[in-house]
């Protein structure tokens, strides 16, 4: 299956948001689903142990109207964009991956606004956070200990907010901060934290 995109600037953008997601969680996946003319993909940097469930998503206009909705390794998302030719065409990674996060929907509708954050505390937030996370993790450590520890960092609110740490985390590693405040939005128990390079979600019952 082959997506073709209107441009090859959007397409090289794609292929950077999936490159940051992929160093974000190496062994991670992508959900890609088409609305038309319209390709959001998702990917969770921070997910499971306890922790909250964050996802980034960006937008992309398509050439050709797709309607699909497939699950497929960051890796083999990333190696496509490494041996694609230079048209604005991406061939998707033939088999799907299993990601318990994928079944998560969050709305396409419904959403108001709450209020505004400042991306340099969100950018604060961030470094603190793996700063927090790097130091409390001992020489040897399993795997369950390391995964409760990010649960525990990542899940603390912001000043001021519901809105868990981890949301900074994706915002900043996924690259959607800029100079602009940053907005939030809310429907139901979701949170949506917005610029004009892309959304990070979260919902309210995974906060912990």
């Amino acid at each position: 299956m082959n997506l073709r995109f209107g441009d090859r600037a959007s397409l090289d953008d794609l292929g950077t948001f999936v490159a940051r997601a992929k160093y974000l969680d190496a062994g991670g996946a992508a959900r890609l689903s088409g609305h038309g003319s319209v390709l959001a993909v998702y990917v969770c940097p921070l997910h499971g142990g306890g922790g909250p469930d964050v996802l980034g998503l960006r937008t992309v206009a398509l050439a050709q109207e797709w309607h699909g909705d497939v699950v497929v390794d960051l890796a083999a998302l990333t190696d496509r964009f490494a041996r694609r030719t230079g048209d604005a065409e991406l061939a998707l990674p033939p088999a799907e991956a299993p990601a318990a996060w994928a079944g998560v929907a969050p709305p396409r509708r419904g959403w108001t606004p709450a209020g505004e954050l400042d991306p340099d505390l969100l950018r604060s937030a961030a470094r603190d956070g793996v700063t927090e996370v790097a130091a409390g993790v001992p020489d040897v450590a399993g795997a369950p200990a390391v995964a409760r520890l990010r649960a525990g960092v990542w899940s603390r609110p912001l000043p001021g907010t519901d809105v868990p740490a981890g949301a900074a985390f994706a915002a900043d590693g996924l690259g959607f901060l800029g100079p602009e405040p940053v907005a939030v939005l809310a429907t139901g128990p979701w949170h949506r934290l917005t610029t004009p390079r892309g959304h990070v979600l979260t919902r309210r019952p995974l906060l912990g």
